[in-house]
């Protein structure tokens, strides 16, 4: 058993055992993965590979945003699609452009709401439930569509508040 594939049995096993929030914590850490080896791949010239990676945060971001349940989650799942929406357009424009800051705004963004995310992870394993909380505050975006250079602006901008 080589290297990748012990680690990748280690993640299906513990994404088995997860909470329903400890499984979207590690969505976001597949995302973040992604988004290092994009970097990575940029740094060396690597445009197919950086393209690839990038492509399969797209695809993760993608389940994230199908999943999201819009009856329940109220303002906060309106809010998440929201960020999914605009984070999808900065990462497509990462995906042609070879500007490396670009991917790290996105890194930022998505540690930022991971933490968030783990924080709640935290808050259901200390009350011993396994319903979910709501889930945590994310940024306030434009209540309509906008350009995207103003969405990403919200969204890296003094006015975002990441914490749970």
């Amino acid at each position: 058993m080589n290297e990748n594939s012990a680690a990748f049995a280690y993640q299906q096993s513990s994404a088995r055992s997860a909470t329903p929030v400890g499984q979207v914590v590690a969505l976001y850490d597949t995302i973040l993965r992604d988004f290092r080896r994009a970097n990575e791949a940029q740094a060396g010239g690597g445009v197919e590979k950086r393209v690839f990676e990038l492509n399969h945060a797209l695809a993760v971001i993608g389940h994230l945003r199908g999943v999201l349940d819009r009856e329940r989650g109220g303002e906060a799942a309106k809010r998440l699609e929201r960020f999914y929406e605009v984070t999808r357009a900065m990462i497509l424009q990462a995906s042609v452009s070879d500007d490396r800051e670009a991917v790290n705004k996105l890194i930022d963004l998505y540690s930022s709401l991971r933490q968030a995310w783990l924080v709640c992870e935290k808050q259901v394993a200390a009350g011993g439930g396994s319903a979910l909380p709501a889930p945590p505050a994310v940024p306030p975006v434009v209540k309509a569509p906008q350009p995207a250079a103003n969405d990403e602006e919200e969204l890296t901008g003094s006015r975002s508040n990441w914490s749970a």
